[in-house]
């Protein structure tokens, strides 16, 4: 097994790796069950009800309720599975984004059409550098 440590000591990053696929198994599929209008009816209608009925850990549920998609994305799920609950909300990807970074819509669109984040700075968060 491929040793993550170096992958989980990027600041602002959480790199997708076989382990977090493994562990986010059922919050993907999940997400992938949103694509049908049905099931968007049934999870808006009661979506504790509708997390149920799927074996995800307690912690991956209730960062779906709460929409912490960066608690999503420490528990195994992938953003492109996770912008199928951008959209069930109707939100922007754009919009998700900025909440995961915690700077404002217009905040996060300045700087990606600025080039993104800048390089500089702490680049390891063990080292705070």
């Amino acid at each position: 097994m491929v040793d993550n440590a170096e992958f989980d000591d990027i600041p602002g990053t959480t790199v997708f790796t076989a382990e977090r696929s493994h562990q986010g198994f059922h919050l993907n599929q999940f997400c992938m069950s949103l694509m049908k209008p049905e099931n968007r009816k049934r999870f808006k209608a009661n979506e504790r009800a509708y997390l149920d009925e799927w074996p995800m850990t307690q912690a991956q549920k209730q960062a779906v309720l709460d929409r912490d998609y960066n608690a999503m994305m420490a528990n195994g799920g992938n953003i492109y599975f996770l912008a199928k609950i951008f959209a069930t909300d109707g939100i922007s990807f754009q919009t998700a984004a900025a909440s995961m970074t915690g700077m404002t819509e217009q905040e996060y669109a300045a700087m990606m059409l600025a080039g993104g984040r800048s390089p500089e700075g702490v680049r390891s968060i063990k080292e705070g550098r």
